[in-house]
C-alpha cells in the first residue's frame, strides 16, 4: 500500500462557521483511509485553578483537589513526543459516503463534580442524556458558541438520587439519579457547545457538531484515523478547547491508498485570570475566611491533584489525567 505524505502546521483559525452540506448515504468500496497525529508545539500552558471554598459542596468535591483547597482544569493532555489528547478531527466538504447513523443519545455522566467525557461529538438534533452520580445537586447549563457571540442552548438542574444516605457525602457512594433528557439544537451554523455547573465553575465540558460520520477523537498519542473514505478532496479540520479555534487544511484520497498527514497546533496562550489562578495570596483564601467564621474540612480523600500532572478536572473518563 502506498502512502501520501503530508504536513500541515498554520495560524489558527479562530472562527469556523460553515453551513450545513446534505449527506447522503451510500455503499463506499474501494474507499481510502486519513490517519494522522496531531500534535502541540510550544509550552503547555499551566493548568485553570478554581477555589473550592468560593465554590458550594467544598468537603465533597474537594476530594479532587489539590489539597491546598484548589481544584485543577488542564485543558492539556500531551504525549512526551506532543501528541495532543482529546483533539477533534473531521471532515468538511464531503457529500456522501458511509452511513451516517445516531448511536443513541449523547451521553454525560456527572460523578465526583467531573463531567465525562471532557469532549463529545454530536449531531444536530440529537438526543442528550445527563445523568448526576453525586450525592449532591448540580446545574447544568450549556451554550452554543461562535466568535460572533454565544447563546444559551438549554439551562436545567440536575437532580441527585433521592435515595442517597444523607450525611454521608464522605462515604464516596455514587448512585444515579434521574436522567435528564433534552435534544442538542444549534442554530445560526454553530457547530461548538460548552458545558458547564452553575454552582461548580471548574466542572466543564465540550462538545463539537459533525454532519458526517467522518470524524475522530485524538487518542493519548495524539493520533487518528478516518476509514472508508470515497475517492475525492477534502476540507479535514481539527479543534481543542484549548485552543479556541481550528485548523483546517486539504486532503486528497485515493481509491484504497492512505494519506498520512499531520497537524499541528502552535503557541497556546495562557488563558489563566485573576479568578482561576492558583496564588497562595488569594484574597478568599482559607485563613481569611476562617476569620469569619468559616470552617472547611477539605480532604483529597479520592485523587490528590498536581499542578504538573493534575488527575482530574475535564477528563475523558472518570479517574483519568485531566
Amino acid at each position: 500500500m502506498r502512502f501520501a505524505f503530508g504536513f500541515f502546521t498554520i495560524a489558527l483559525a479562530i472562527s469556523f462557521v460553515s453551513p450545513v452540506l446534505a449527506y447522503t448515504e451510500n455503499t463506499v468500496s474501494n474507499g481510502g483511509t486519513i490517519t494522522g497525529k496531531v500534535t502541540l508545539a510550544g509550552k503547555e500552558p499551566p493548568a485553570l485553578a478554581y477555589s473550592l471554598i468560593t465554590n458550594p459542596d467544598t468537603d465533597f468535591c474537594g476530594r479532587i483537589s489539590t489539597g491546598t483547597g484548589w481544584r485543577l482544569v488542564d485543558e492539556f493532555q500531551v504525549s512526551p513526543d506532543g501528541g495532543l489528547q482529546n483533539t477533534v478531527v473531521f471532515l468538511e466538504g464531503i457529500s456522501q459516503g458511509k452511513p451516517f447513523t445516531e448511536k443513541g443519545p449523547v451521553k454525560v455522566t456527572v460523578e465526583d463534580c467531573l463531567f465525562a467525557p471532557w469532549v463529545s461529538v454530536v449531531k444536530n438534533q440529537q438526543p442528550l442524556h445527563i445523568v448526576n452520580m453525586d450525592p449532591i445537586i448540580h446545574d447544568v447549563q450549556i451554550y452554543e458558541t461562535a466568535p460572533f457571540g454565544s447563546k444559551v442552548m438549554l439551562h436545567r438542574p440536575l437532580r441527585l438520587n433521592p435515595f442517597h444516605p444523607k450525611n454521608r457525602i464522605k462515604d464516596h457512594e455514587h448512585k444515579p439519579g434521574e436522567a435528564m433528557l433534552d435534544t442538542v439544537q444549534f442554530s445560526q451554523g454553530r457547530r461548538i457547545l460548552y458545558l458547564e455547573c452553575g454552582f461548580h465553575t471548574y466542572m466543564q465540558s465540550w462538545g463539537v457538531r459533525v454532519d458526517n460520520p467522518y470524524y475522530a477523537i485524538t487518542d493519548a498519542e495524539g493520533n487518528f484515523t478516518l476509514p472508508d473514505v470515497p475517492e475525492g478532496v477534502y476540507s479535514l479540520v481539527a479543534w481543542h478547547a484549548g485552543m479556541g479555534g481550528f485548523l483546517s487544511m486539504e486532503v486528497a484520497v485515493l481509491a484504497n491508498e492512505t494519506a498520512k498527514t499531520k497537524i499541528e497546533f502552535q503557541d497556546p496562550i495562557d488563558r489563566r485570570m485573576a479568578h482561576n489562578t492558583m496564588s497562595p495570596n488569594y484574597r478568599y483564601g482559607t485563613e481569611v475566611l476562617e476569620k469569619e467564621g468559616a470552617v472547611y474540612d477539605i480532604q483529597t480523600t479520592h485523587e490528590t491533584q498536581d499542578i504538573h500532572h493534575p488527575q482530574h478536572g475535564g477528563s475523558p473518563a472518570p479517574h483519568s489525567s485531566h
